[in-house]
C-alpha cells in the first residue's frame, strides 16, 4: 500500500524549515499543520521526490492517488517516491502558501503569517479544460473547483 494508504505522512527534516506536523485534515485525508508561527515570505518546506519525464508522468497520473508536481516543460516531481511530506499539503482557494520554482527546486513560501495549528495550503491551480476536480477547502473564497476556471 505504501504512500497511498492512511498511514500518517512522514516529514523529512532535511527539507522542513519550521516545526510542522502531519495530522488528519478536514480538507482531505492528511494535511500538514504549523506547530509554530511562520512569518510572511519565508520558505516553509521544499517539495521533493523522484524526477520523472513527461511520458512517465502520463503513466503515473492514471493512478487513483498521485503526488505529481510539474517542475518545467519536461520534468515532474513525484512526491510519492522520496517526498519530503510537502506532497500532503492540501489545496485551498485561499491558500497560505505559494509555490516558487527556483533553480530546479519547488519551494513552498508563506504568503502571510501562519498561526500555530493552522493547516498549510496551496492553490493547486489545475489547468482549465482538465477534468473538473471539486474543491472541499471550506474557504469563504472557494471557487468550487480545484481547476482554474
Amino acid at each position: 500500500m505504501g504512500r497511498f494508504d492512511l498511514t500518517p505522512p512522514r516529514l523529512d527534516p532535511r527539507h522542513v524549515c519550521f516545526r510542522l506536523r502531519a495530522a488528519p485534515s478536514p480538507i482531505h485525508r492528511y494535511g500538514i499543520f504549523a506547530e509554530e508561527s511562520i512569518p510572511r515570505g519565508r520558505k516553509v518546506i521544499e517539495y521533493t521526490g523522484e524526477r520523472i519525464s513527461r511520458a512517465e508522468t502520463r503513466k503515473r497520473y492514471a493512478r487513483p492517488m498521485h503526488y505529481l508536481f510539474t517542475l518545467d516543460a519536461y520534468w515532474t516531481i513525484d512526491g510519492a517516491v522520496g517526498g519530503s511530506g510537502a506532497e500532503f499539503i492540501n489545496h485551498s482557494c485561499d491558500p497560505n502558501l505559494r509555490a516558487w520554482i527556483h533553480k530546479g527546486h519547488i519551494l513552498y513560501m508563506s504568503r502571510r503569517v501562519i498561526r500555530p495549528g493552522e493547516e498549510l495550503t496551496v492553490d493547486y491551480k489545475f489547468k482549465r479544460g482538465s477534468l473538473l476536480d471539486i474543491c472541499s477547502c471550506g474557504s469563504p473564497k472557494c471557487r468550487g473547483a480545484i481547476n482554474v476556471l
